[in-house]
């Protein structure tokens, strides 16, 4: 199921309105963490450095074909060994993998979903007891030059509240310059 209101632009201009490497500095993505997910490997905007800074696998999963062509071309140009890509629609089919098997789960952009608690709850299962689900999204307290209608844009004290009602624990949001907020969720 494509989420609502998304959408890639070109991709230059996709990965000009990202700090990635400010992003996962401040979301300690680091090799502490060894296996994880991601859901919605778009560009490789992402996926790509995430893959570069962990000690394991990442499993990235998106439901366009052309995102993970794109993504594994990417890939394998900047020898990045260590990434499984999966064409798969995580939101109606689940993840494929067991329960408590990964570090963490990484959600950019993409709590906007039908069902977001729905994805959170997938999300607190997949992760091990003390790994974490890290989410970022657009603000929604200044004008920005992409991003979900604001009628669905999550606030980091919504996802805070879905987060909690999962069973998984917010840490306070952080803003993540120039357009974003980044939240830590612990299992």
């Amino acid at each position: 199921m494509k989420v609502r209101d998304s959408g890639m632009p070109e991709q230059t201009y996709w990965e000009s309105l990202f700090n990635i490497d400010g992003v996962l500095d401040d979301l300690q993505v680091d090799p502490r963490i060894h296996d994880a997910v991601e859901v919605g490997c778009g560009y490789g905007t992402f996926t790509l450095s995430v893959a570069a800074r962990i000690s394991g696998t990442l499993h990235s999963f998106d439901i366009e074909p052309e995102m993970i062509a794109i993504t594994q071309a990417r890939a394998t140009t900047s020898a990045i060994p260590n990434l499984q890509l999966s064409l798969r629609d995580v939101i109606a089919d689940g993840f494929g993998l067991p329960a408590g098997s990964v570090d963490a789960l990484f959600l950019f952009n993409i709590l906007h979903a039908e069902n977001p608690v729905g994805l959170l709850r997938a999300g607190a299962e997949l992760v091990r007891p003390g790994g974490r689900v890290l989410a970022i999204h657009w603000r929604s307290d200044i004008p920005t030059p992409r991003g979900p209608d604001l009628s669905i844009r999550p606030r980091p004290e919504q996802i805070a509240t879905w987060a909690d009602s999962v069973g998984l624990r917010p840490e306070s949001s952080r803003l993540l310059p120039p357009w974003h907020f980044g939240l830590v969720l612990y299992r």
